[in-house]
């Protein structure tokens, strides 16, 4: 991946957090950007967002949907760049995930102790 795709990539995970946080309020439960990866041509953006607790998830990503243009015409004022891609927002479930195996393993830990 060429390098300024990767900064823009980071860029845009950045700047996408700052206005989830001041755009998106959620009670009791966090929003994290995990990714954002942008096509060669800039044209489309994959933000792969997690939502704890996950019962939210499937509300929050409705509402980036919604978001998204609103989104756009900020970030095409703050950044320095020709085109906003467009973002497809996806759940990351990976944090559930590695939560999951890591209780396996301890299970599987304790069950060898005994």
């Amino acid at each position: 991946m060429p390098r300024n795709i990767e900064r823009l990539n980071e860029q845009l995970k950045e700047e996408l957090a700052n206005l989830i946080i001041k755009e998106v309020p959620l009670t009791n439960g966090l929003i994290t950007v995990c990714f954002v990866n942008c096509s060669p041509d800039l044209k489309y953006a994959k933000v792969a967002i997690s939502v704890l607790p996950e019962k939210f998830g499937p509300s929050v990503l409705r509402k980036m949907h919604k978001l998204s243009g609103q989104f756009s015409r900020t970030l095409r004022n703050r950044l320095k760049i020709r085109q906003i891609p467009k973002f497809n927002w996806v759940f990351d479930s990976t944090e559930s995930e590695a939560a999951k195996i890591e209780a396996v393993l301890k299970q599987i830990k304790e069950e060898k102790l005994d």
